[in-house]
């Protein structure tokens, strides 16, 4: 029996439009017949339906991209590359329609797709220039007439699991990279909202990618589970929840798999007294609820300083109330709805017990509606004020237009706070005091730090990744670690004898560089 989730009703079948699977360099047909609803969380209306992989259609797209990988782990740098420049080039000519796919099924707002898109390009322009990331190294004469060479090696078929939230980015942050290294790519993206995937899928089919290289199956844990297992999976890329992300790195790692798999976070910004609170209030607002607070980067927990706290509040406070929440596709829109129902009734849970458990409800969000769109996701700004560190809306991650404020009498105490949450995927402080800067930045528990900047996700060269919780795993996501995860040493050495040399013979004893 299929899950309920999964299950066939008169609504899709009825649908008009049905998001395939992708293998092979075409699309594929649901041979299972198992459909999942896709939701316009703007109205709440079912307007799509997509396919639920079974395990036969797994395994038929990791034999697409094995079979792919005979030929494609032996091309050129040269091929590899000008296929991603091509694709570069038609990602960039999309960018509004997938922007507009992102929107209709995520919610987020149309110049927030945007820039998402514009992210993921960062990565496609980081693969683009692999030639130098794989360099190998020589050593000469290690030894009399001893070379030796260290080489990196593409992995083999790799796999991407992927979140709602960025359904064009995330995936953008692992695949290009894969497939510059030689690997042949297997995505699951996410079944909330599948299109972006497909877009990608078909964008890089007109710009010569060879058929199976690049492959998308949809679905839900039963399509998770299998590549989890699969043998011909030889790496996992994994973001999501932290509960997620451990089950998926012990998962794979025990199927003998490499495996990074990032999880969930709780991100702080550490306000300072000498700090200039309007730059501060307009960046904490701006990271809290961009995208409706829907971001593993999201600011949604502030630590004021000493007696800036009650000045700190009300002007985000100010700014808070004037956000124009509506459809993503209206421009006057600056945040959208949440992306489901079941989402949105838990994010305003945290809303509507907060006070009971100490905190002071300076906004609350929950009673939010839109004309128009009252069947819609929607939930309005909410601030929590004064927030016990024991408190549900603190402890949890809640992906949400919730921001949380806390007191911390010093700058160690603000530290001790932030270092004690098992999180530890990105942080910020704001300050004019460079020595505290230098001093956040170096005792902080989290894996990407921001100093006056809110949201520190780092450019395309440099690697995302956070600490603790949030990350597990050695390697983090795209940059160097990008291409060290998607690819294996090799170290050969060699030597040729001068023709004129007499035979040495036989010795047995452990060979020694001399």
């Amino acid at each position: 029996m299929p899950p309920p989730a999964a299950a066939i009703c008169e609504e899709l079948q009825d649908m008009t439009k049905t998001v395939d699977h992708w293998i092979g360099g075409k699309p594929a047909g649901s041979t299972s017949g198992t459909y999942g609803p896709v939701t316009d969380p703007a109205t709440g209306a079912v307007t799509t339906r997509v396919a639920f992989a079974s395990v036969d259609e797994v395994d038929a797209a990791v034999a697409a991209a094995k079979e792919a990988y005979a030929t494609w782990g032996q091309s050129s740098l040269a091929q590899r590359t000008s296929i991603l420049f091509r694709f570069r080039a038609l990602l960039d000519a999309h960018r509004d329609e997938i922007a507009e796919l992102i929107t209709a099924e995520h919610g987020k707002v149309h110049s927030d797709a945007l820039g998402e898109v514009a992210r993921g390009l960062e990565i496609v322009d980081l693969a683009c220039g692999i030639n130098v990331q794989l360099k190998g190294e020589l050593s000469t004469q290690v030894a009399s007439r001893v070379d030796v060479a260290s080489i990196r090696q593409p992995l083999g078929v790799v796999a991407g699991i992927t979140p709602f939230n960025f359904p064009a980015m995330v995936p953008m942050w692992m695949f290009p990279m894969a497939i510059a290294c030689g690997n042949t790519f297997v995505l699951k993206p996410s079944e909330k909202d599948p299109s972006a995937s497909v877009k990608l899928a078909e964008l890089l089919a007109e710009a010569g990618l060879p058929d199976g290289v690049f492959n998308v199956v949809h679905g839900d844990k039963v399509a998770v589970d299998r590549l989890l297992e699969h043998p011909d999976v030889k790496a996992v890329s994994f973001v999501g929840s932290t509960p997620i992300a451990r089950y998926i790195h012990t998962t794979a790692a025990a199927n003998g798999k490499r495996v990074q798999a990032l999880g969930g976070a709780k991100n702080h910004m550490l306000v300072l007294p000498d700090a200039d609170l309007d730059a501060a209030a307009d960046a904490a607002v701006s990271a809290a609820y961009g995208s409706a607070g829907e971001r593993c980067m999201a600011i949604s927990a502030v630590v004021a300083v000493g007696a800036i706290g009650d000045e700190l509040v009300e002007k985000i406070r100010e700014r808070a109330e004037k956000i124009k929440i509506g459809p993503g596709d209206d421009p006057a829109s600056e945040m959208g709805p949440l992306i489901t129902k079941a989402h949105r009734d838990k994010v305003a849970s945290y809303v509507t017990g907060a006070a009971a458990q100490g905190s002071e409800v300076v906004l609350d969000g929950t009673g939010f509606t839109v004309e128009g769109y009252e069947d819609g996701h929607w939930i309005g700004i909410s601030l929590l004020d004064k927030v016990p560190p024991a408190s549900d809306a603190y402890r949890d991650e809640i992906f949400g237009p919730v921001l949380c404020v806390l007191r911390a009498e010093t700058y160690d105490d603000g530290v001790a706070l932030i270092n004690n949450s098992p999180f530890g995927n990105g942080t910020a402080i704001f300050t004019r005091d460079g020595g505290a800067a230098r001093r956040f930045q170096m005792e902080i528990e989290a894996g990407m730090v921001g100093v006056n900047v809110p949201i520190p996700v780092p450019v395309g060269y440099h690697s995302f990744g956070g600490w603790k919780d949030s990350l597990f795993g050695d390697h983090h996501i795209y940059g160097n670690d990008g291409t060290h995860f998607y690819t294996r040493g090799k170290v050969v050495t060699t030597r040729w004898p001068d023709p004129a040399d007499a035979p040495t013979g036989v010795d047995l004893g452990f060979p020694r560089n001399h």
